[in-house]
């Protein structure tokens, strides 16, 4: 699949042809609890997307009573990202991927704890120039900056000690997501971060790109799980940390609790999707990918069997999500 760069600049956001590539190989897929024809998960999960995309995040928020944004808040803390800058060696930016991350929700929270880090730096304004010769030197390095990893703006120049891409192949939910940075970023910020249309399948980055790699709630979305986390493992570098987001289920430890989460999303969270976003059947299909996704430990498995080391998972709220980790070595 072409996958197309989104510049701060531009607010137009054309969609991409769909893909030649089929990533299953099964005879027919699993779009919630029906059976559709091999490929056609992929735009059936865009269409539901599109359609939620204005009112996904007061949706999050009816559906877990704001929990979303403590667990949200929890995972980014689990990045470690004070620690990673003290660690970083001063020749090689952070990179961070942000998968299915369209709405920004999680980037914009790794941004925030850059900055607090100091890690979004612009330098002070140069002066002026004194003679004509330091005039034409300072033209000089503007055009040879043009071209190497450090943006200028205006007359303050941005040293790239981190760089954030947020990636996702819904161009909808990319299009939420790039209004509420132009709204909420100042300009030099905004320099360090990229937002890219592109399928979790098929990243559009080299090898060994990116330090961590991070998906909330859209793991479960993806055609062929297996394939998107040996992508995850591809593009991070030796040594980089996977970490998902994922609406996951509540052990039997829990005694009725699981039957009563279970009865609450089928019955709640479709009638709110209906009058909240007049979009009964995208609801449904979210409360179905739910209770189809693998449980913990054979994510785990998973994770483990496509590469990764050092995997584990972390309940939240009892399991309702839990976070997975992974590192390449």
């Amino acid at each position: 699949m072409k996958a197309r760069h989104l510049t701060l600049t531009s607010l137009t956001c054309r969609r991409l042809r769909p893909s030649v590539r089929q990533f299953s190989t099964a005879d027919s897929e699993q779009f919630g609890y029906r059976k559709v024809a091999p490929g056609e998960k992929q735009g059936l999960v865009g269409g539901v997307f599109s359609s939620v995309a204005d009112s996904y995040d007061v949706m999050n928020d009816l559906m877990s009573a704001g929990m979303h944004r403590l667990w949200k808040d929890e995972f980014v803390k689990m990045i470690g990202v004070p620690a990673m800058v003290k660690a970083q060696h001063p020749d090689s930016p952070l990179r961070f991927l942000d998968v299915a991350g369209g709405t920004g929700d999680i980037s914009f929270r790794i941004i925030k704890a850059l900055e607090r880090a100091g890690e979004f730096v612009a330098t002070e304004p140069t002066p002026p120039p004194s003679s004509p010769l330091e005039a034409a030197a300072a033209a000089a390095g503007a055009e040879e900056a043009k071209g190497s990893s450090e943006g200028v703006a205006g007359d303050v120049k941005i040293v790239p000690n981190a760089l954030v891409t947020v990636s996702d192949i819904n161009v909808d939910m990319l299009g939420v997501g790039k209004q509420r940075a132009l709204k909420r970023f100042t300009t030099p910020t905004l320099r360090q971060v990229a937002f890219q249309e592109a399928n979790a399948q098929e990243l559009p980055f080299a090898d060994n790109s990116f330090d961590v790699y991070t998906i909330a709630f859209g793991l479960r979305n993806v055609t062929d799980l297996d394939l998107a986390l040996r992508e995850a493992r591809r593009v991070l570098k030796p040594g980089g940390r996977f970490l998902c987001l994922e609406f996951s289920h509540i052990p039997p430890s829990y005694g009725p609790l699981g039957k009563l989460y279970d009865a609450y999303s089928f019955a709640a969270i479709p009638a709110l999707g209906q009058v909240v976003a007049g979009d009964r059947p995208s609801y449904q299909y979210l409360v179905e990918s739910i209770r189809l996704f693998p449980k913990q430990e054979e994510l785990v498995a998973r994770m483990e069997k496509c590469g990764f080391a050092y995997c584990a998972h972390t309940n939240f709220t009892a399991g309702v999500v839990a976070v997975h980790s992974g590192f390449k070595l």
